[in-house]
């Protein structure tokens, strides 16, 4: 079940690779997340000293958490293996690439961050996006009108 999208990554970027990384939550964070309380729109993911960590991921404290509360956009370590970290090391050593966070879901009880290595749009790729979309969008409404 996806919690978080992040549908500005698509609008700004071409996607190339995506991965799947458990993400280390502390204290009452997953309870919060499980709610619906989590936004990645100004997160961004940094490889430090071979570890991934995702920064700027907004995650509104639980409600009923007691004392300890941890802070709602402190760095959060994400979970990969070594080859898939060495891969996204080298393709982000690329100019033009960087590391997005793509969605937050659930799957099979835990709480996975998918992310993914990205290109950036120019404004000229951008317009050509939105108005392919445009296109298949009156194309549908058509097929749609046609069929009734």
């Amino acid at each position: 079940m996806v919690l978080a999208k992040n549908k500005k990554a698509f609008h700004d970027y071409f996607i190339e690779e995506r991965y799947e990384a458990g993400i280390e939550l502390v204290g009452s964070e997953v309870k919060s997340i499980k709610a619906g309380k989590v936004s990645i729109k100004e997160s961004f993911v940094r490889i430090m000293k071979g570890e991934v960590f995702i920064m700027g991921m907004h995650v509104t404290p639980y409600a009923y958490g007691g004392k300890f509360t941890p802070e709602e956009t402190r760095v959060r370590k994400l979970l990969l293996h070594k080859k898939q970290i060495k891969k996204l090391h080298e393709g982000v050593s690329q100019a033009g690439y960087t590391i997005v966070p793509l969605s937050v879901y659930t799957k099979s009880g835990l709480i996975k961050v998918e992310i993914g290595l990205a290109k950036g749009k120019k404004e000229y790729d951008k317009r050509d996006t939105l108005a392919k979309k445009d296109q298949k969008r009156q194309i549908d409404r058509a097929i749609k009108d046609f069929n009734r």
